[in-house]
């Protein structure tokens, strides 16, 4: 696993627009039959990553908050801006408004070990590679890593 992550990563990544509809988002996750994209502004800098478990939110929707009722008040026994984050994603139409932002990545430079690890930790199957301008260069997925193990 001494290799770096440029020299397995998918380069030219699919890519999303944070306004690409998230109807136009899911037909590209099924046709190419991948699980994450990458999101990207006119730039080309990463500003997201919309996946699998991001769309789910459209068809599971969201359940109120548990809240208990004393002297006529509701006192909510979870923080109700996250309710209201989940509501938004639940009920958003474009791309920007149910990706993750923020995303974990990683630079092409480091070593795939360094990848791996990253991806074990956080319970993570794909990572966006960028450069020192923050702008996407590639993707590493776990089945990258198996088939790089596979060819050693």
């Amino acid at each position: 696993m001494s290799k770096t992550v440029a020299e397995i990563m998918t380069v030219n990544p699919t890519t999303v627009s944070p306004e690409t509809s998230l109807e136009e988002a899911i037909q590209i996750l099924a046709e190419k039959e991948i699980s994450g994209l990458p999101v990207v502004n006119e730039e080309g800098e990463l500003v997201g990553i919309i996946s699998e478990t991001d769309l789910t939110w459209q068809a599971t929707g969201v359940e109120t908050p548990p809240y208990v009722m004393f002297l006529d008040s509701v006192i909510y026994l979870q923080n109700p801006a996250k309710h209201n984050q989940e509501v938004h994603k639940a009920l958003g139409q474009t791309v920007s408004e149910a990706m993750s932002d923020r995303p974990t990545t990683v630079k092409g430079n480091q070593l795939v070990r360094e990848a791996a690890k990253i991806m074990h930790d956080k319970k993570l199957r794909r990572l966006p590679v960028v450069d020192d301008n923050s702008k996407l260069i590639g993707m590493i997925t776990q089945g990258d890593v198996i088939k790089m193990m596979a060819a050693e």
